[in-house]
């Protein structure tokens, strides 16, 4: 297989979620008189940078809808690409190439498996200036998702350890083979088991019932496929939503891999799914971590 380059508590306005933060002091002399300063017509002010959100698997660009309204309306620009969910080196390859049409600071975010994505995809960029993780993978070099997503106990995603593939996921053979010229398959996240796995069953069965029928399947391959290269979250700083509520990615993995990264981690009662059942909180975090690299 062709392998790839994964605050003391304070609390968030009304949303009582915690966050961690190291704290920097800064000094300065007493500035030495000055001639009164130019006033400028039109004050120079930092661009704001580009917000580039990545979907998981078995989800759709079109999750972040209500992320992308919100910071739309603050000034932010955004975009959505889909993420193609055939191979983690070519998902991060395509995101890479991608990333290099934007001019100006990017902050990248990335939900699930697009967290394994943005990870690969942000290395040796200099425009990404933070990283972003929303009940996401943060592999380091030589894991993978499935790995990673059984390290730790509390996934849904299988009543039986042994079942390949687990149980809440059908597998559907395709006409065209992986990287090492076996037989590929699309695995599909079970209609029945959807509600429960993505929204913890926060949103009503007729909304997760449209999600399940509009998802997009993942190629088994990349589920396997472990990063190769060093990842972005080692020379970038991130931030990281830890969904408590989370029934696909055990919470104790997500809070391994963010304490791993150093990442700047907020914990919240959310479903895997949480930039759709709690938009606010991830634009909350988006915008923390604007903040942090200015």
């Amino acid at each position: 297989m062709r392998k790839r380059r994964v605050f003391r508590s304070a609390v968030l306005g009304a949303t009582g979620i915690a966050l961690v933060a190291g704290v920097t002091t800064l000094a300065s002399a007493a500035p030495a008189p000055q001639a009164a300063p130019v006033a400028l017509s039109h004050p120079v002010t930092a661009p704001k940078p580009t917000i580039v959100l990545v979907n998981g698997a078995w989800s759709s660009s079109e999750s972040w809808d209500e992320v992308t309204r919100s910071l739309q309306a603050a000034g932010y620009p955004v975009v959505a690409p889909p993420t193609a969910l055939r191979s983690l080196s070519g998902d991060s390859a395509l995101l890479a190439s991608y990333l290099q049409t934007i001019q100006g600071p990017i902050v990248l975010v990335g939900q699930s498996y697009g967290g394994a994505v943005i990870t690969s995809a942000a290395t040796d960029n200099p425009n990404v200036k933070a990283l972003v993780y929303v009940s996401a993978f943060e592999p380091d070099t030589g894991e993978n998702i499935t790995a990673l997503a059984g390290q730790f106990p509390g996934s849904h995603l299988s009543t039986d350890p042994t079942a390949v593939p687990p149980t809440a996921l059908s597998a559907v053979p395709v006409p065209y083979t992986n990287p090492n010229g076996d037989p590929e398959i699309e695995l599909f996240a079970k209609a029945a088991q959807y509600r429960d796995l993505f929204f913890s069953n926060q949103v009503s069965a007729a909304t997760a019932a449209v999600s399940a029928a509009t998802q997009n399947p993942v190629a088994g391959t990349a589920l396997g496929e472990n990063l190769e290269g060093q990842p972005g979250w080692k020379t970038i700083p991130s931030w990281t939503l830890v969904s408590n509520a989370d029934h696909l990615i055990p919470p104790a993995a997500e809070r391994f891999m963010a304490t791993r990264a150093h990442s700047h981690i907020v914990e919240a009662n959310t479903p895997h799914a949480a930039q759709v059942t709690n938009p606010g909180i991830v634009v909350n975090l988006i915008e923390r971590a604007v903040a942090g690299t200015r």
